[in-house]
């Protein structure tokens, strides 16, 4: 059996289903700060101990666009740029919070930024309203 021939007719499926898994976890990651206000005023407190300027400006930039671009990933709408904002929102992150951090605290933030990184280099596949 040739796998190549077998499975990559399946290959835009596949990506749908990555977009939906990566997308749900950028919205189940943020939805505990846009239902509670004391939970973002925790998160924007974790900010600015990392030396964020602006901590609940950024922590409300942050949560909103996370929120939105999982969003856009599961429905396949502006799927290159709501990469291009979490790549930025990543590198970010891996830089002001995880650097000399634990892999294990630091990989969700890669996972998602390789996600991202993969999405607005290749885009969201055949199963978009708009890529």
């Amino acid at each position: 059996m040739n796998l190549q021939k077998t499975f990559s007719k399946y290959s835009d499926l596949s990506l749908l289903f990555l977009r939906i898994a990566f997308g749900v976890r950028l919205i189940w990651g943020t939805q505990d700060n846009m239902l509670s206000f004391e939970r973002m005023q925790e998160f924007a407190t974790f900010l600015e101990a990392n030396g964020f300027p602006l901590p609940m400006m950024s922590a409300f930039a942050s949560v909103y666009l996370q929120f939105a671009a999982g969003i856009c990933w599961i429905l396949g709408l502006w799927v290159r740029e709501a990469a291009l904002v979490m790549v930025a929102n990543f590198v970010i992150a891996i830089l002001m919070v995880h650097i000399g951090d634990a892999y294990i605290n630091t990989a969700p933030a890669i996972h998602l930024l390789t996600f991202a990184f993969f999405l607005l280099c290749s885009g969201g596949g055949k199963y978009v309203i708009r890529n």
